[in-house]
């Protein structure tokens, strides 16, 4: 499968068959994260790499939509220094992000983001240190509907090009 070709089928997947992700699977979509590019370089994050079930269970309970932790194989919690201190922090972390997705998706592997509106509890839970934040956790499993792999998009699902792209001025 090629970059544009996991963009254009990527889904996002919330439940997950009870399948471990093999070491190596777990490595390629470790790596991917920390491969991704990020402001100056800094590459100012750190990642939690989450298989404990009971942990992802807890986990799940920091964020209002985040119930997917629960039944995934692999959650990555990516940590970040101070969020509001500079703004391509966030961004940075959604690149990591991204590529984490797509590379678990060539792999057949579903993921979805998760907001984790409880910081403090996560900190309790995962036991990271001070500097670190935490507000986006990713949920890695094989699909439990095979079928999302290989979905032709929904119609109406993405705004039409011409409404969302300007040329040189708004």
């Amino acid at each position: 499968m090629d970059v544009a070709e996991s963009i254009r089928t990527k889904r996002a997947v919330r439940k997950f068959l009870e399948k471990p992700l093999s070491d190596e699977e777990v490595r390629i979509i470790l790596n991917a994260g920390r491969r991704s590019q990020s402001s100056k370089n800094t590459q100012a994050w750190q990642f939690i790499a989450i298989r404990d079930r009971q942990i992802l269970k807890a986990l799940s309970t920091c964020g209002e939509w985040a119930g997917h932790l629960a039944g995934a194989a692999l959650g990555v919690a990516i940590l970040t220094p101070d969020p509001t201190a500079k703004f391509q922090t966030m961004f940075d972390a959604g690149q990591a992000a991204a590529y984490m997705q797509l590379a678990a998706w060539e792999l057949g592997i579903g993921s979805c983001p998760a907001s984790i509106y409880e910081p403090e509890r996560a900190r309790e839970l995962l036991g990271f240190p001070s500097e670190w934040h935490l507000r986006i956790a990713l949920s890695f499993g094989y699909p439990a509907d095979e079928e999302v792999l290989t979905a032709a998009p929904r119609k109406g699902g993405r705004r039409a090009f011409d409404e969302v792209i300007h040329w040189e001025r708004w």
